[in-house]
């Protein structure tokens, strides 16, 4: 009996080391999604990311024009600054109702998307 206790330990050691090195590492992951409304063409969302992208903090950004979403990535080691994202969406002339942080990848947020269509 002990010896299966043992063998079964060591499997999920194992295995969570395994998947620890498969996954990436969202730790560092900082992301901040919007809803933003007003947003009606996409030359509307072309605009907000282009705005967003040109901010040094920036990694990465992702408008979804029908979920009226937008999705902002941090460079490694950077913060968001959430007031900032709002000024510059607001300068944009559109209106953020929501933001909250993510856990996700702007390119995972991406792939749950374009997998919900």
């Amino acid at each position: 009996m002990n010896r299966i206790l043992l063998t079964a330990i060591a499997f999920s050691a194992i295995a969570a080391a395994h998947a620890a090195q498969a996954a990436p590492n969202n730790a560092t992951t900082t992301t901040t999604k919007l809803t933003v409304n007003g947003m009606v063409c996409a030359f509307c969302a072309q605009g907000i990311e282009k705005r967003l992208t040109a901010l040094p903090q920036t990694q990465a950004v992702y408008v979804n024009l029908g979920k009226k979403l937008v999705a902002v990535q941090a460079k490694e080691g950077q913060i968001l600054d959430t007031a900032k994202l709002r000024a510059e969406i607001s300068e944009a002339g559109f209106d953020v109702t929501k933001v909250e942080p993510s856990d996700e990848s702007v390119e995972t947020i991406r792939a749950t998307m374009k997998a919900r269509k």
